[in-house]
């Protein structure tokens, strides 16, 4: 590791102006210590899943489920964080999952390392808020060197695409069957984007998931899958072909009373009366539906009364109906886009014409542990290829763009006076600095498969530049904003 370069002024910096008043030994300081304990705190339980070599975490939540992953922004959303400034850290990583989607166990690292840079600076004497103001113009800075080392990207050049979702694909459990989940989630965006997009909605990408087969099974079906199975109770069909889908917000049961009220029947005459009116109440809505052209329905769940009943199967069984009874109300909006049971029982709608712009991915596993993990990687290797259609742009990975950035910064520290040099200095040593980078192999990143610093271009790991810049920028801002804090008053 090269020896770090100091800024040229003095080791111990000159007090003037707001730093010569700057006496911070009660309370305000007391807090702030107090605040970057709790903050990096958070920092240092992800630290240990960051990166391929990453450790996994095993998460009991409060109903008993156990999750096991590596996932930054599902840690910490399990994390019941009772300090405010850990709060902050972690809705710091529920930013950046919004922002990028990637990068949400580097951004708390991230913030965490600034804020030790911080501390240093605060020991030396320096006012806080000199220190807040030099870390986000040090930012910018960032952004504006990593911007200078990145690499335009074309949307139509699938194999960027692949090789950004595979990057982020390494690190997770499920990284053995990064060639057959990239490929899912680059077709799953590129079919979703049109040549003037600048973003993707994700909600038009539905994850389902099943138990059965192995995570090499997940497959990504040309049209419509639903968790919910035909119903076969009345002997219905479970297969149509040429299907025409009619989805309805209404049940197909008898009608009930409010929950308050009652029925009192006394005569047996007027009790075959009411069965006999349900009964043509429930044929009437079945040949509307059937006159409608329709052989497959799709009946939203409903919690007043049953979605379709006994009676009302028969009559569909007759009319040769496919019946998907149950569908969630959020599911109903995804369909409405839009218009095989195997062996895990889900159904298929495919072969639509003129569908929308929605993506139905299958994601399948051994065990509800391995589906999740699966769906969280799924999720996060999409995230990936649309920050490539909202920055398109690619930076490598291994640890180089940001050892670049440290190196760059060190020496633009040496241009500057005063307290801002020294918080410059400070901000840089947070990245590290290396000593291949020193030599110019501005490329040059840790590769964990080999155990060695090498190209990391040449290695094909990459990421997209919206990852990095979206935690740099991040982080800054959350570490300043701890930084301006000076007391601490809870409301009533």
């Amino acid at each position: 590791m090269a020896s770090k370069s100091t800024p040229s002024t003095s080791s111990r910096p000159n007090f003037t102006g707001v730093n010569a008043a700057f006496k911070d030994k009660g309370k305000p300081m007391e807090l702030r210590l107090s605040n970057m304990v709790a903050a990096k705190a958070i920092s240092d339980a992800v630290r240990t899943s960051l990166g391929p070599r990453g450790m996994d975490k095993m998460i009991q939540t409060s109903k008993g489920e156990v999750i096991v992953t590596n996932d930054g922004a599902t840690i910490l959303k399990s994390i019941q964080a009772l300090h405010p400034a850990a709060k902050m850290l972690v809705d710091l990583s529920a930013a950046q999952d919004v922002e990028a989607g990637d990068g949400t166990t580097s951004v708390v690292v991230l913030a965490g390392s600034l804020l030790g840079a911080a501390e240093k600076m605060l020991e030396k004497g320096i006012h806080p808020t000199i220190v807040a103001e030099s870390f986000l113009r040090a930012s910018a800075k960032a952004v504006e060197y990593l911007e200078e080392i990145s690499t335009p990207v074309d949307l139509n050049d699938r194999g960027s695409l692949l090789r950004a979702a595979s990057t982020s694909l390494n690190s997770k459990i499920v990284s053995q069957y990064s060639s057959t989940l990239a490929p899912i989630a680059v077709d799953a965006v590129s079919r979703l984007v049109t040549p003037t997009s600048s973003n993707v909605d994700l909600r038009d990408v539905r994850i389902v998931k099943k138990v059965g087969g192995t995570i090499e099974d997940t497959e990504l079906v040309e049209g419509v899958v639903l968790n919910q199975t035909c119903v076969a109770a009345a002997g219905g069909p479970t297969r149509m072909e040429k299907a025409k889908i009619a989805i309805i917000q209404f049940q197909l049961s008898a009608p009930k009373p409010d929950m308050d009220n009652t029925v009192v029947i006394n005569d047996y005459r007027q009790m075959d009366k009411v069965i006999k009116e349900g009964r043509q109440y429930l044929l009437n809505l079945c040949k509307k539906i059937k006159k409608a052209n329709c052989n497959v329905l799709l009946i939203q769940k409903s919690i007043l009364r049953d979605a379709v009943d006994e009676i009302a199967l028969n009559f569909l069984k007759r009319l040769n109906i496919v019946v998907v009874k149950d569908v969630e109300r959020d599911e109903i909006n995804f369909l409405s886009k839009n218009v095989k049971i195997n062996d895990v029982k889900v159904v298929r709608i495919t072969g639509i014409k003129n569908r929308g712009r929605t993506v139905s991915i299958l994601a399948m596993g051994s065990n509800s542990l391995v589906v999740e993990e699966t769906e969280r990687s799924l999720h996060d290797a999409l995230c990936v290829v649309r920050c490539l259609v909202k920055k398109r742009a690619l930076i490598g990975g291994g640890g180089a763009p940001e050892i670049h950035v440290s190196r760059l910064l060190s020496q633009h520290a040496q241009s500057l006076k005063g307290m801002e040099a020294y918080c410059f200095q400070a901000y840089a040593d947070a990245l590290e600095l290396r000593n291949r980078h020193a030599l110019g192999e501005r490329n040059a990143g840790i590769n964990v498969r080999k155990g060695l610093i090498s190209n990391i271009l040449e290695e094909e790991v990459v990421q997209p530049l919206l990852v990095t810049t979206s935690a740099i920028e991040l982080a800054t801002e959350t570490v300043c904003l701890l930084l301006k804090i000076d007391d601490y008053v809870q409301a009533r």
